[in-house]
């Protein structure tokens, strides 16, 4: 089943792409709470190209990697790619109110498809927040 979840971004296109895509944003955003964070993260940005975001829990009781490879490349509007048996793309979108990004991702059999959203919306929003305070 896809799963979608958006947020809008008050940052220019390329801001909000930049730190979509560079390894050193991406370790600030890419958690879902405070008691996780990303200790590391790859990205090759072309068709091909691999990502991987190591995610651990602050207290070291657990991690995992979230890795995959890039299957479709539009800058500043279009990444998609797939991770293990599943795919995901995210859209960036011009609006008035700055830039829409929306991830649609095939959910998972092992959590509900509610906490996956939640988790995953989480972390958009973190997203937007470390790009909006970078402004």
């Amino acid at each position: 089943m896809k799963i979608t979840v958006e947020t809008t971004v008050a940052a220019p296109i390329d801001e909000v792409w930049r730190a979509y895509t560079t390894p050193e944003d991406i370790i600030q955003w890419n958690a879902a709470s405070d008691d996780w964070h990303t200790t590391a993260a790859t990205v090759d940005l072309r068709v091909g190209g691999a990502f991987s975001s190591r995610m651990e829990a602050r207290n070291g009781s657990m991690g995992f990697d979230f890795a995959g490879t890039y299957t479709e490349i539009v800058p500043q509007a279009l990444i998609a790619y797939a991770f293990g048996e599943r795919t995901g793309q995210v859209e960036f979108t011009e609006t008035a109110d700055g830039v829409r990004v929306r991830v649609t991702f095939d959910g998972e059999d092992q959590h509900p498809v509610e906490q996956q959203r939640q988790g995953w919306q989480a972390i958009l929003e973190r997203f937007a927040r470390h790009v909006e305070a970078g402004r």
